[in-house]
């Protein structure tokens, strides 16, 4: 089926889609309860839409389209307070985390839908492995040539969102020394990694994605698994690299970090993109995933060298401007305070240590989730 038209969208809307844990509140490891959840929640009004995900210990929420940084929080503290509640009354914990940290991925069950049957058939042990949690974020773009020049010129900063989204530093049961170790599972899928450098939608449709899917090996979008992809039914791009945050309030600042970045980029304030850019992009996005903040990154047109922190602190002042015009300056503090004190891997390492167990750290993501929830 030929790729369809890049749909109409306006510019630097916002969409957020979150993959959640679904944990027992017994030994808070994560539980097969995606079916009643999805069967709980069907009986009553969600503010948004839920979907199953590729295991049943896990659910996708994602947001109507919003313009601002207080409309998303809004309609993700309402999402929030319908989960937990909904967890409530079925005794099962839900909680953000990019990994469960002890869960033996053998024991989840594929969710009984036609694509996931498909892809566990094609992908064998990975599929079950793939139970870890992300964050996605749409951005509403004009065409087809601006999103992909869009995602080609954000490609410097991606490391910025790993680092500040990290929430997955335990696997197994062991502390993996990564702030984010769910990406190692994701690069593990042959369609995984960049999207190629072209920079019109034409061109894109016509000397990449036909011959693509003339080969067999892709029938849609949905079976590339870049870090950021186009997606043409949306009219939107769809950053792809953060962990699931702990918070939503963390999740609505990245979402909006990325907005005022988009502004900004749009409005031509640094060089365009070039094929070469991607020369470094491999050693940040692994700078990113092992050591987060503490991270050294290199810029790919000037080669000069500074820590994650640093870079995006950075970049917070020059896009200050473009946030406040968008109404994303919350936002961008939340983003300043977790470059300056520590993104999620931290707190779930400092919880691990208090607590003395994965199983408490657990409960303390559980719990960090549901702060501020208001009773429906």
């Amino acid at each position: 089926m030929p790729l369809e038209p890049f749909g109409v969208s306006k510019p630097l809307t916002l969409g957020v889609e979150l993959e959640l844990q679904l944990v027992s509140l017994s030994d808070f490891d994560l539980v097969d309860a995606s079916p009643d959840m999805l069967d709980l929640l069907s009986r009553r009004k969600f503010p948004g839409n839920v979907v199953p995900e590729i295991t049943e210990s896990m659910i996708e929420i994602s947001t109507d389209v919003h313009t601002n940084h207080a409309e998303l929080l809004a309609q993700l503290r309402e999402i929030r307070d319908t989960l937990v509640h909904a967890g409530d009354m079925l005794n099962v914990g839900v909680c953000g985390g990019g990994t469960h940290p002890f869960q033996n991925w053998s024991e989840r069950k594929i969710f009984s839908k036609p694509r996931f049957k498909e892809v566990s058939t094609l992908y064998g042990y990975l599929a079950k492995q793939f139970t870890i949690f992300g964050q996605h974020v749409h951005v509403g773009c004009s065409s087809g040539d601006v999103a992909l020049r869009l995602l080609h010129s954000l490609n410097r900063y991606v490391p910025h969102f790993i680092a500040l989204s990290a929430s997955s530093p335990y696997v197994q049961g062991r502390d993996t020394l990564f702030n984010s170790a769910r990406l190692n599972s994701v690069f593990a899928f042959p369609l995984s990694g960049r999207a190629p450098f072209l920079l019109t939608w034409e061109e894109f449709q016509s000397e990449y994605f036909a011959k693509m899917e003339h080969t067999g090996i892709v029938k849609s979008m949905k079976d590339f698994y870049w870090d950021i992809r186009p997606k043409p039914e949306f009219g939107t791009i769809e950053l792809r690299v953060c962990d699931t945050p702990l918070t939503v309030e963390r999740a609505a600042a990245l979402a909006c970090y990325l907005q005022a970045l988009c502004c900004y980029l749009l409005e031509g304030m640094e060089a365009p993109p070039r094929e070469e850019d991607y020369l470094v992009y491999n050693y940040n996005r692994f700078q990113a995933c092992r050591f987060g903040l503490d991270g050294t990154v290199v810029h790919p047109q000037t080669h000069e060298a500074k820590t994650l922190r640093e870079d995006i602190l950075g970049t917070l002042e020059r896009i200050a401007p473009f946030a406040a015009a968008l109404g994303a300056e919350q936002a961008l503090e939340h983003v300043r305070k977790t470059a300056q004190a520590g993104s999620d891997a931290s707190y779930l390492r400092d919880k691990r240590a208090q607590c003395g167990s994965t199983e408490g750290m657990v409960n303390e993501a559980v719990l960090r989730f549901r702060e501020n929830f208001e009773m429906a």
